[in-house]
C-alpha cells in the first residue's frame, strides 16, 4: 500500500469521497489541458508543411496549342514548402512569372490578368503569343536602357 499526503492510502482517497476526484486532481487536469492547448500551435508551426498537392505540383510539362510549356519550382531556403521561384519555359525560351500580393500569378506577356497557378499564367501567355510565334529573347543590358553601340544617350543615357 502506498501512503499519500495526510496518511491516506493513494486510491483509497476516492473510495472515502464516493469516487469523486479531489480539487487538486481537477486542477491538475485543467492545467494539463491548458498547457496542451497552449503548445499545440507551437508544435504545429514547427512541423514542415507538405506541398499542396504532392510532388506533381512542383513541376509540369505539356504541349498547349502547339507550344511546349515546361516549369519547375526551385525551392527557396525558406521553411515553407510553397515558397520558391518558378522557372518556366515556352518552346525553350524563359517566361518570367511574378507572384502578386494576393497569391495569384502574372506573366510578363500578360501582366494585366491574375492567374491561380503558374501553369494557368503560362497558358495565358501562349494564348497571347499566338500560333507560329515565339517568345522574344530578353534584350541585353539594363531594362529600358540603350545599348552601348547606339551612342545616342551620352554617358548616362540622358538626352536633352
Amino acid at each position: 500500500m502506498v501512503v499519500g499526503a495526510g496518511g491516506v492510502a493513494v486510491g483509497a482517497e476516492r473510495q472515502v469521497r464516493g469516487g469523486k476526484p479531489s480539487r487538486r486532481e481537477v486542477t491538475r487536469g485543467l492545467l494539463a489541458s491548458v498547457a496542451a492547448l497552449g503548445l499545440a500551435p507551437v508544435v504545429a508551426a514547427s512541423r514542415p508543411l507538405p506541398p499542396a498537392g504532392g510532388a506533381e505540383d512542383n513541376a509540369f510539362a505539356e504541349t498547349y496549342r502547339g507550344h511546349r510549356i515546361q516549369g519547375f519550382l526551385v525551392p527557396a531556403a525558406a521553411r515553407r514548402a510553397d515558397e520558391g521561384e518558378w522557372q518556366i519555359t515556352v518552346d525553350g525560351r524563359p517566361l518570367h512569372l511574378m507572384r502578386r500580393a494576393d497569391g495569384t500569378w502574372m506573366s510578363m506577356v500578360d501582366h494585366y490578368t491574375s492567374y491561380a497557378t503558374p501553369l494557368e499564367a503560362a497558358r495565358a501567355a501562349v494564348d497571347e503569343i499566338g500560333p507560329g510565334q515565339k517568345l522574344r529573347e530578353m534584350a541585353p543590358g539594363p531594362v529600358g536602357g540603350e545599348h552601348a553601340e547606339h551612342g545616342t544617350g551620352g554617358a548616362h543615357g540622358v538626352r536633352a
